[in-house]
């Protein structure tokens, strides 16, 4: 079957072709067109389709080009294409990730987590320069309770060797005692402490945040995410009063009848539209996203980061009830005076229904890795194909963490969907499982043929539909890359992926290296080796780490 490289559609450059210009009349045009075009030495044949015009390129050149742009670009393949030739090098911040300590690491910090590396990742493979920041909730009231919580449940050792767990069994038993009054009161002392600096209690607080960090810092390295700032609202403690100022002296905090603090968004500022800012007590409001609420730190965040980084772009990345939020506090950051406000976005996500670990609701991030890593553990040995590897463990957990990623990523970000264990670790069909499988073997068929050399291929060699479908397809990397640079949506890479993976597994059947005359055995070679390393570039940007053996 033969399928064009490329075809024009008569309709799009005919003038006045509306939509009454008959079927007939566009596909006698397009025939018309077609006998009056040449081919040439680029264009090997021209023919007319229902309305359309379709063009051959020369097969011999389109696998010459391709494997010798893939070869000679290496990791950058289809980044150096002159679709990025006018995008400017930018600076971006990128918000992501962002959990409470002492609190759950729920499926919405695991989403924010990986959609946040893989835009990191884009950008940083597109040239620009990135900046990781984790936001962590590291103060509030939370840390009067744990402070108080801890002195009665707290275990030093356990605080040294699982910090993570331990403060989030401190933080439930001191919950479940704080409707006592008395605890309540100690909690509010601890942390009014906090807050004016008291040594003891700042030393306590630093413990538990520094202790968590380092926690945090191993668990994200098993998801190949590394962050270079760790920043927190505990640090804009001095910097949120002087955005309260800002915002007295610009005329632009209102207080209500209830003498809460609000900030007025409404067109006709007719307070319509207002934004919560500070309480009638005089405190500013944490981040509850839900409510119209933007706290002076998430303020004096945005401004301190222009301040320190002078980026051209900053990306938040929380799921989509946080919405509202963002768009009060890019509205309030204008109307302060800083039109840089335009030049940021939320990228928002859906929710995830319905991932349990065996143990019930997931609760730290580390259950879910290991769960991933056993469940994955158990097919590869239950498979009767599985070869042994090196470190089956380090195999499983990276297949398993592709299967994850590959399930959040297939659809929209913004859409919410169920989560199933079953149908992410399925071998066969549209998976993760599939792609590190195809690399893997990919990878092997290299290993026992020795490498390929580009210098001595015959390209007349891959004349077969099953080898120019995979070059054809080689050839749009670069397309794919730029839309999901665009709407920094990973799905269009997935979804490449996937059917570079079936291609690839299609010509690994009818396209055999062994047994073959050596002209044809090396130009297959070169053929398997450029679809492995597009493969490789592709899963990388998506956090993904391939795997050698399977």
């Amino acid at each position: 079957r033969h399928v064009a490289d490329f075809q024009l559609s008569v309709a799009s450059v005919i003038e006045n072709s509306s939509g009454d210009c008959l079927a007939q009349d566009l596909h006698l045009q397009a025939q018309q067109l077609a006998e009056r075009l040449q081919c040439d030495s680029v264009v090997s044949a021209i023919s007319a389709g229902p309305g359309t015009v379709n063009f051959t390129i020369n097969r011999e050149l389109l696998a010459k080009t391709v494997l010798q742009q893939v070869w000679k670009d290496g990791s950058e393949y289809g980044v150096k294409s002159e679709l990025f030739s006018t995008v400017p090098r930018q600076k971006a911040v990128v918000e992501f990730s962002s959990p409470n300590i002492a609190k759950k690491f729920h499926i919405g910090h695991l989403r924010s987590t990986i959609v946040g590396n893989f835009i990191a990742n884009l950008k940083v493979a597109l040239g620009h320069e990135v900046v990781r920041i984790n936001y962590l909730g590291d103060w509030g009231m939370q840390f009067g309770l744990l402070g108080v919580g801890f002195q009665s449940f707290g275990n030093k050792e356990k605080l040294k060797s699982s910090p993570l767990q331990h403060l989030f069994e401190v933080y439930v038993q001191i919950n479940k005692a704080a409707e006592d009054e008395n605890t309540k009161k100690l909690a509010k002392d601890f942390f009014r402490k906090l807050e004016e600096h008291d040594e003891q209690a700042l030393s306590i607080w630093k413990q538990f945040r520094d202790l968590s960090i380092e926690e945090y810092v191993r668990i994200y390295k098993r998801l190949g995410v590394h962050f270079d700032e760790y920043s927190g609202e505990s640090f804009y403690q001095e910097k949120a009063q002087e955005v309260l100022k800002m915002l007295e002296d610009k005329g632009l905090l209102q207080k209500t009848i209830k003498g809460t603090g609000v900030v007025d968004l409404s067109e006709k500022k007719d307070l319509s539209t207002v934004s919560t800012v500070m309480r009638s007590d005089g405190t500013s409001l944490y981040i509850t996203r839900q409510f119209l609420i933007i706290s002076f730190r998430d303020l004096a965040a945005a401004i301190d980061r222009m301040n320190k980084h002078s980026w051209d772009t900053m990306i938040y990345v929380t799921d989509k009830s946080q919405s509202n939020h963002f768009q009060h506090l890019f509205q309030i950051l204008k109307l302060m005076g800083y039109d840089w406000a335009e030049r940021c976005q939320h990228v928002s996500f859906g929710l995830v229904q319905g991932m349990k670990t065996r143990r019930g609701e997931v609760v730290f991030l580390e259950d879910v890795l290991n769960e991933v890593r056993s469940r994955m553990l158990q097919n590869m040995t239950s498979t009767k194909t599985t070869k042994e590897t090196q470190d089956p463990v380090e195999t499983a957990e990276k297949v398993g963490l592709a299967a994850l990623i590959i399930q959040d990523f297939r659809g929209l970000l913004s859409s919410d969907y169920q989560f199933s264990w079953e149908r992410a670790l399925q071998s066969r069909g549209d998976t993760g499982v599939f792609l590190q499988y195809t690399h893997a073997r990919l990878h092997s068929l290299e290993q026992m043929h020795g490498n390929a050399e580009l210098t001595d291929v015959n390209v007349s060699c891959l004349q077969e539909p099953d080898a120019v479908s995979v070059l054809q397809h080689l050839l749009r990397y670069d397309e794919v890359l730029y839309r999901s640079s665009q709407d920094l949506q990973p799905k269009h890479i997935v979804s490449y992926l996937l059917t570079l993976s079936h291609l690839a597994a299609v010509a690994h059947k009818t396209l055999p290296v062994k047994g073959s005359a050596p002209a044809v055995a090396q130009a297959r070679l070169c053929l398997f080796h450029a679809a492995r390393s597009v493969l490789a570039n592709g899963m990388k940007l998506l956090g993904i780490t391939p795997v050698t053996q399977m």
